[in-house]
């Protein structure tokens, strides 16, 4: 709103401005993502601590994981899966990359670290699984 003299006046941000398109949105989702994240981590943290105390103590916090903390366990990971395809759409802006003088397409960029994720994510499984045998 314009003033007499000239200034103008700015109307206060409402608390709902994010509820207006649809990218704003998406924006507040991944933000919100990092909480969920980040109680999993002390979660995590919360594991070691009990590791710590013997085992005992950390089959005691697996059990209760397991059995009681599953939806949360679950909700981290939908939060955690969205999170990060999220960025990785996001990294051509931030990261865009030439190859032999030529630009990179956003596809390609996001397509390589999605597929290299991918990629790590079965190494670790496969470590995870075969890891112990000999």
């Amino acid at each position: 709103m314009k003033l007499a003299n000239g200034n103008y006046i700015r109307p206060p941000a409402r608390y709902s401005w994010w509820l207006r398109q649809g990218r704003y949105w998406r924006y507040m989702l991944r933000e919100l993502s990092s909480l969920f994240i980040g109680i999993f981590s002390l979660m995590l943290v919360w594991g070691l601590y009990r590791l710590s105390q013997g085992e005992a103590a950390f089959s005691s916090w697996s059990a209760n994981l397991w059995d009681q903390m599953l939806p949360l366990s679950l909700l981290v990971f939908v939060f955690a899966f969205y999170h990060s395809v999220s960025w990785f759409a996001v990294t051509p802006k931030a990261m865009p990359l030439r190859f032999a003088g030529k630009r990179l397409t956003s596809a390609f960029i996001v397509g390589a670290h999605l597929l290299l994720w991918l990629l790590v994510t079965a190494l670790t499984w496969i470590a995870f699984i075969y890891g112990g045998e000999a």
